[in-house]
């Protein structure tokens, strides 16, 4: 097949290039010349494991193509796909100007009938807006061509993408018209060989879907943190009832790590549209509300542990950061928790020396030069002279750790754990202040 992709985020070049790779031939559309021009060039604007090397291949084999001009992109494909960004206004509500602007560019362009696909993330309802909007530009066109537009959500975990797209749990797409369904079907065609994964279900509830899941998720992880911060005043180990509650099959281990809170492009832009939907039509999301709510106060949690450890002194201290990307194997600092102590340490007069696998330059970008702010080359040169350390990010590089070293190196023993990566036992023997999440105070050294 001919597909075209409008956007070449996250999203749409994941996408983009998986679909190229098992045989179809992709158009990938940026008003970003600069993006675009890097792409062609096999250089990579997001880091993702393994995207690299497949871009550059497909690119080479012919497969996977790039431009900057709507007209090219809309006249190469019968197939459109809509992956751009849906960035969080101001009230909460997603910010749907890209996707219309790439719909009426459709209808400017096309010359022939299309299938417009929302990749993006969007509020339920926007397919019927995508449809108006091209309708509009053909009828001011006086063009008789035929759109169909559906809803196709993507269910990407950033470092995990490839493995998602290519062996994800299921493909929904929404859609009533038979006509699409094949389409789709040959689309997705090579990724449903093994078993049926393809679900077709009406275009609003696909739209739902794809919010609901990120709520859910979102919603476990700050019921886990809700969960740790009782364990931390009752004198429990949120680790040990982590374990106990995971093992009920009906709850499972994923996403009820207690941490820092969440952050990243998805649960916190889509958790607030979705309680923003709730309110436009009158209802009121309490839970939605909650779990954001708890997300933001768990955030503060790391610099609320410094604060106690130095007595709520922090003026002139300087503060170890490991980790500062909102998860592992990604560059992406999107409303990550380490933005968060960062900017609240500087407020109060701190320094910080950061260190993090791939999002260093993303902070430069972010933050600039400034005289608070160091990041370093490594783990062990954001310890030099640093007066304490704060684990952000559970990258591997920081799963093991010489506590011997960690208390001589540091100016004062207190370490932050906001992953719980390490045993309070062994981080207690070596004679560190231990400041974990849900630990119960009976595990910290006096």
């Amino acid at each position: 097949m001919k597909i075209s992709i409008f956007g070449t985020g996250y999203v749409g070049l994941v996408t983009g290039t998986c679909l190229a790779d098992v045989g179809h031939e992709v158009m990938c559309m940026d008003v970003d010349a600069d993006k675009i021009a890097r792409l062609e060039r096999g250089e990579i604007p997001i880091y993702e494991p393994g995207l690299d090397a497949m871009v550059r291949q497909n690119v080479s084999e012919g497969r996977l193509r790039f431009t900057t001009d709507a007209a090219t992109a809309v006249g190469f494909a019968p197939l459109q796909f809509i992956a751009v960004g849906t960035p969080p206004d101001e009230d909460g509500s997603a910010d749907l100007q890209y996707v219309l602007a790439v719909a009426r560019s459709i209808g400017q362009h096309m010359q022939d009938d299309k299938v417009v696909v929302d990749k993006s993330t969007v509020p339920v309802g926007t397919a019927d807006k995508v449809r108006a909007a091209v309708q509009q530009e053909l009828d001011a066109r006086d063009a008789a061509l035929t759109v169909d537009v559906c809803s196709n959500p993507e269910f990407l975990k950033e470092g995990a993408a490839i493995e998602d797209f290519t062996h994800g749990a299921r493909i929904i797409v929404g859609t009533d018209a038979e006509r699409v369904r094949e389409i789709m079907r040959e689309c997705y065609g090579p990724y449903n060989r093994h078993h049926e994964k393809l679900m077709f279900m009406d275009i609003r509830s696909a739209e739902l879907t794809k919010y609901a899941a990120n709520a859910m998720l979102a919603t476990k992880i700050s019921f886990m943190n809700e969960i740790a911060n009782l364990a931390e005043r009752l004198g429990a180990d949120i680790e040990q009832v982590r374990r106990g509650i995971g093992s009920d099959p009906r709850i499972g281990y994923h996403f009820i790590y207690p941490g820092c809170g969440y952050g990243g492009s998805c649960f916190p832009k889509d958790v607030q549209a979705l309680a923003r939907t709730a309110g436009e039509i009158g209802y009121h999301a309490e839970l939605l509300e909650a779990v954001e709510g708890v997300n933001q106060r768990q955030k503060a949690t790391l610099f609320a542990k410094l604060s106690q450890a130095f007595d709520g002194d922090l003026a002139g201290k300087t503060i170890a950061l490991w980790g500062l990307a909102f998860k592992p194997n990604t560059d992406d600092m999107r409303e990550a928790p380490s933005r968060a102590l960062m900017e609240a340490l500087w407020e109060c007069g701190a320094r910080v020396q950061a260190f993090d696998p791939e999002a260093m330059e993303e902070c430069r970008r972010i933050y600039g030069k400034r005289d608070d702010l160091a990041l370093v080359d490594n783990r062990e040169q954001a310890i030099e002279g640093a007066d304490a350390l704060v684990i952000c990010t559970e990258w591997k590089a920081f799963r093991s750790v010489d506590f011997a070293w960690l208390k001589q190196s540091l100016s004062t023993p207190v370490v932050v754990d906001g992953r719980n990566l390490f045993d309070p036992q062994a981080v207690k023997r070596s004679g560190l202040l231990y400041f974990a999440v849900g630990r119960g105070d009976s595990l910290r050294t006096p």
